[in-house]
């Protein structure tokens, strides 16, 4: 949703931390090594979609559960290989996992919101992990700009998204300081039969 329909209820940075990193200085990038854990298997390189494939993506992006035969019927393959192509998008990694888009609120999950946060420069994968652990999260983004790091996360109410930020993400030793953006209202953008040009 547009920025003015959230509040900014930031969070002063809780402490210093024993680091020389400038307050202007650019974002963290991804391809820092790493202080801890072992680098991550590389991903075999993507290779070229053809109008098929991207026709498959948009269907199951829109109905993760599609039959094997809806989708090659609706693609005009066999289903012997749409199984293939599909298998194949799943080993590229193209595909990353098959799920349902909820509706959190009704889910019992009323207080969502957007967290930024500056971390200590080279700590990305160390923050990732302990982020990934968080009760809620549901998006982790290393970005550019005034922050590092953008995480978006669902909480029963406002109470446990205190804790969750206050408790939870403000005692991870890499994190120097937080924002927290309250979402008021949100509408989920996934795909659509309406939107044909997708992906195109």
């Amino acid at each position: 949703m547009a920025a003015e329909r959230m509040a900014d209820t930031g969070e002063e940075p809780r402490r210093a931390m024993p680091t020389t990193t400038p307050s202007a200085a650019p974002a963290v990038v991804p391809s820092a090594a790493p202080a801890g854990p072992a680098a991550e298997p590389p991903v075999p390189p993507a290779r070229p979609l053809d109008p098929i494939n991207r026709d498959i993506l948009r269907i199951l992006q829109t109905d993760g559960r599609a039959s094997i035969r809806s989708v090659a019927e609706r693609v005009h393959v066999s289903r012997a290989n749409a199984y293939a192509r599909i298998n194949r998008l799943v080993e590229d990694g193209v595909i990353r996992g098959f799920g349902a888009r909820v509706d959190h609120e009704r889910a019992g999950q009323g207080a969502s919101a957007y967290i930024t946060l500056k971390i200590v420069q080279n700590s990305w994968r160390t923050v990732r992990e302990q982020l990934q652990a968080l009760p809620g999260a549901t998006h982790i983004a290393l970005v550019s700009g005034d922050f590092d790091v953008l995480l978006l996360v669902h909480t029963p109410d406002n109470r446990a998204l205190r804790e969750l930020v206050l408790t939870r993400i403000q005692s991870i030793p890499e994190v120097l300081s937080t924002r927290t953006l309250l979402v008021f209202e949100e509408t989920d953008l996934g795909p659509r039969p309406d939107r044909p040009a997708e992906l195109a």
